[in-house]
């Protein structure tokens, strides 16, 4: 099903029919098919929504580059529109930052939170990443010395060798939209959480590290930090039967 709001077209999936309701914020890119089995394990007591956000699965690419202000817009408008009362949230990593609007500027009231290796708290560069950049700048100035055919060539090497995945993955007219989301600093929007907060994090996350979860048991008032060994940036994927009976504990209590 699609759901439209200014301009912007949004695919989402309905699952069971339950009083309460989940919604559940995926990550960055096309991670929907990830959470059929947290899906499968809550549809028979809740209805679930999930969502592709604009510009990847099913959702269309937009025509104006966004900024994480018009992704969380679009999902307020859904949770009101559709009259959503008091839903559970299960954000993980770009979810995050979702969410922390929805709270911070929309106002909506969650009823709990589960915070899955979220995004969205932007830290001094280290060293070696100020100097990567560097070297990144240097190079590309240097191939527009190069005829313009191997000038091409060349940048597209110099972006796979230096850029994240996330930005060498996602198609040219998305790219701006990429770098107007990261450029934001939400830390003190997830301070305003009020809602009961569960935070899932993988010790070995390096995406966004651990300590970005224990940030946030620090400032989120009712908060709780699960740390998971040995699992990384999607954390919900190795064991999934123990996070599944951790997210039912937390919101059936």
């Amino acid at each position: 099903m699609f759901y439209n709001s200014k301009g912007l077209s949004i695919y989402y999936e309905t699952f069971g029919n339950g009083e309460n309701s989940i919604i559940i914020l995926p990550g960055w890119g096309n991670t929907r098919n990830t959470f059929y089995n947290i899906i499968n394990y809550f549809k028979d007591n809740y209805k679930i929504y999930i969502f592709d956000y604009p510009g990847f699965g099913k959702s269309p690419v937009p025509d104006n580059d966004l900024t994480i202000y018009d992704y969380a817009n679009i999902i307020a408008h859904f949770i009101k529109t559709q009259n959503i009362s008091n839903p559970i949230v299960i954000a993980h990593s770009f979810g995050g930052r979702i969410t922390s609007i929805l709270c911070a500027i929309h106002n909506i009231n969650f009823k709990k939170i589960i915070l899955i290796d979220v995004a969205g708290i932007k830290r001094r560069k280290k060293i070696k990443v100020i100097i990567r950049e560097k070297i990144y700048k240097l190079l590309k100035k240097i191939t527009y010395f190069f005829p313009k055919d191997k000038r091409l060539l060349f940048q597209k090497k110099l972006l796979l060798h230096f850029a994240s995945p996330d930005y060498n993955d996602i198609p040219l007219c998305m790219k701006k939209t990429f770098k107007n989301i990261i450029s934001e600093d939400l830390s003190k929007y997830y301070k305003e959480i009020i809602s009961d907060t569960l935070i899932l994090w993988g010790n070995k996350d390096y995406d966004t590290p651990l300590k970005d979860g224990i940030f946030l048991e620090k400032n989120i008032k009712n908060s709780a930090l699960i740390k998971f060994r040995n699992a990384s940036h999607f954390s919900y994927l190795y064991n999934p039967y123990l996070i599944n009976k951790i997210i039912d504990i937390f919101i059936s209590n």
